[in-house]
């Protein structure tokens, strides 16, 4: 897709909402509140989505994101929240921030950083730090963590004030460590926090970034959209063919289980044969036969087959109706930390099955 600036309106908002959706891969947060905060955005200004060849090298930017277990019960982040995370930042490092990105696509985080673009007035850039959505702060850091020299500065606000739950950090350190801070801010918190972290130049982006990655969900959802209009299996048939992917099975959920642990759902799905487990986000889908059919960063994504809502695994229910289809990480964007190993290696600890034996990079 050719990138060019884009004024976003509220037609994009939807289409958005639902892309990021489905490249979230069953994580990514709530599409409905995503929605919320990007029509608060298109409505406050004249919102441009600015391809990243169109930003100063030199522009220093920040990724915005929200950090969480989507079925915490408790969980509560506010536009003020948001904002206060960029003053906090600023107020830490001096540095007022030219442009923004967000951390991932997703339901909900497709949308990180839409509102503080246009209450700012500064660049919303089409350059995330991934092109779906991921488990982990690492995951979608730019490879910052490879760099021993540097050092990030990390501000996170959310919970409610009436459950005494709200919380303000501000930390400073490693990418790893103060990830780790930032997640257990977000379990005091109820669940969730707003995040401002990462200051880089915008040349750094290049080859680190999805570049391209927010467009791509909006034509994702534009063309699931078009698709849906005659019916939700030619919606998911639309969605598979724009992303070279393919539906796996429909069924019923068999077996659903999930667990909150440290801040994440971990659990697994079982739909007519096929077993998911997940970590936040699908992470494996094994075959009936037990073969390996997909492996994180491949996309694995259920859809409710009544209503055609692209349905994370915080929303599955036991008996509900889903499609379920597979699209290979060839064909995603995806930012650099994606392919390290050593990160995969890490999701092995929490899901029990292999990865890194089965990836094809």
């Amino acid at each position: 897709m050719e990138h060019i600036r884009m004024k976003l309106t509220e037609e994009h908002v939807r289409w958005a909402a639902l892309g990021g959706s489905i490249l979230g891969g069953g994580g990514g947060g709530s599409a409905k509140t995503g929605a919320e905060f990007g029509d608060l955005a298109v409505r406050f200004s004249q919102l441009e989505l600015t391809p990243l060849d169109q930003i100063d090298p030199e522009t220093v930017v920040v990724t915005a994101s929200m950090v969480g277990a989507p079925a915490a019960q408790e969980k509560f982040v506010s536009p003020a929240d948001m904002m206060r995370c960029v003053e906090l930042f600023t107020q830490s490092t001096g540095i007022r921030p030219g442009g923004i990105v967000t951390n991932e696509n997703g339901g909900g985080s497709t949308f990180n950083g839409w509102l503080e673009a246009s209450m700012l007035g500064i660049p919303l850039i089409d350059a995330p730090c991934n092109g779906r959505a991921h488990p982990t702060g690492v995951m979608g850091s730019l490879n910052l963590h490879r760099d021993p020299n540097y050092i990030t500065t990390m501000t996170c606000v959310g919970g409610r004030r009436e459950l005494g739950r709200h919380v303000e950090c501000t930390v400073t350190g490693s990418i790893d460590h103060c990830s780790k801070l930032v997640r257990a801010a977000a379990v005091e918190a109820g669940g969730l926090v707003a995040v401002i972290r990462n200051p880089v130049k915008a040349s750094f982006l290049q080859k680190n970034s999805a570049v391209g990655g927010l467009s791509l969900a909006i034509e994702t959802g534009r063309r699931y959209s078009q698709g849906l209009e005659k019916s939700v299996e030619n919606g998911v048939q639309e969605v598979c063919e724009f992303l070279g992917g393919e539906i796996l099975a429909h069924g019923p959920v068999e077996e659903y289980q999930l667990r909150s642990e440290g801040g994440f759902d971990v659990g697994i799905v079982k739909i007519g044969g096929y077993e998911m487990s997940f970590w936040n986000e699908y992470m494996t889908v094994d075959g009936p036969d037990g073969q390996r059919r997909g492996t994180f960063p491949d996309l694995i994504m259920t859809f409710d087959s009544q209503t055609g809502r692209p349905t994370p695994t915080s929303d599955l229910k036991q008996g509900q109706e889903v499609y379920l289809i597979h699209v290979g990480y060839q064909h995603l964007k995806l930012a650099a930390p994606m392919f390290d190993k050593d990160l995969l290696a890490g999701v092995e600890k929490i899901i029990n099955r292999p990865i890194v034996d089965c990836v094809s990079f």
